[in-house]
């Protein structure tokens, strides 16, 4: 363990990875945010490192970050940067901010949610420099590391990239259900990118399994997965990565922060969960070897 992040490995390993990039709450000393800081609190995914804690323990190795997400987004792109916080030009290079830039949301967080900004100041390139030299290029150099010595190991690796939403954001483009007049939200969001990051089969498997513990699952809606999965995934060499949301109303209150009653529940699926996965990777290992 060190400031920036922890990794676990399990004594038994299976070929899975996890990682929670956005659950950090080490918040650095030179971050001079202006918004109140429970407006930065509400972008963590809080309590995603605890219910994935004893993932070790079932065969998957864990890499959690410990910065939060709005200082630095691991899962966005290292050039997704927003040209309106920079106080002066990007050095050595062209920055290309995505939509996610320009909604304020992008590597360095402009906007914490609409009309609420993070900061009453422009960045100098040199501090957001300093940021990915610290922050981001370590976690993905340290995640990049786990799935290359799995695959090494295994011969592939299925990796679960960990999140939360908000129950606001939860709502799929295309409704499975309606509470009253309203598309109901998802209780798990299981992203591909339209299956280019991981195969239909697991992802199947998976989203079937959650189903079977009581829950709702959506597929690519509404969120398909961002830098994370797409950086870190080749299927067509046993590299399979899946991003999951899980909604936050399941298990604590988005107001207060708190845990709620139904907190040691979910755990206790959640470690079921990772049970399933570390069983069906290992299985895909018997039918290789018969191959």
């Amino acid at each position: 363990m060190n400031n920036i992040l922890t990794i676990r490995k399990p004594k038994r390993p299976a070929p899975l990875v996890l990682d929670s990039p956005h659950s950090g709450t080490a918040y650095p000393a030179d971050f001079e945010y202006a918004c109140a800081f429970g407006h930065l609190q509400y972008t963590e995914d809080r309590f995603i490192d605890e219910l994935f804690s004893s993932a070790p323990d079932h065969g998957a190795a864990l890499l959690l970050a410990h910065f939060p997400r709005s200082y630095i987004d691991p899962n966005r792109a290292a050039d997704d940067i927003d040209p309106a916080l920079l106080d002066g030009d990007w050095p050595g290079g062209q920055i290309n901010p995505t939509s996610r830039s320009n909604a304020g949301i992008g590597l360095i967080r402009r906007l914490v949610k609409p009309g609420i900004p993070v900061y009453e100041r422009k960045l100098p390139p040199e501090e957001i420099q300093r940021r990915l030299e610290q922050y981001y290029h370590p976690y993905h150099n340290a995640l990049e590391a786990l799935i290359n010595e799995t695959h090494y190991a295994f011969g592939q690796v299925y990796h679960i990239n960990c999140h939360s939403m908000p129950a606001s954001t939860a709502v799929p483009k295309r409704p499975t259900a309606l509470m009253g007049y309203r598309a109901k939200s998802s209780d798990f969001v299981l992203g591909n990118r339209d299956a280019a990051t991981c195969s239909a089969e697991f992802t199947h498997a998976l989203r079937n399994f959650i189903k079977g513990l009581g829950y709702s699952v959506t597929i690519n809606d509404p969120f398909k997965g961002v830098e994370i999965i797409e950086r870190h995934s080749d299927p067509a060499r046993g590299r399979h990565s899946i991003q999951l949301e899980i909604n936050k109303a399941l298990y604590m209150n988005e107001e207060t922060f708190e845990k709620s009653k139904n907190y040691n529940a979910l755990k206790g699926d959640i470690e079921k969960l990772v049970t399933f996965c570390a069983g069906y990777a290992r299985a895909q290992l018997t039918d290789l070897a018969a191959d």
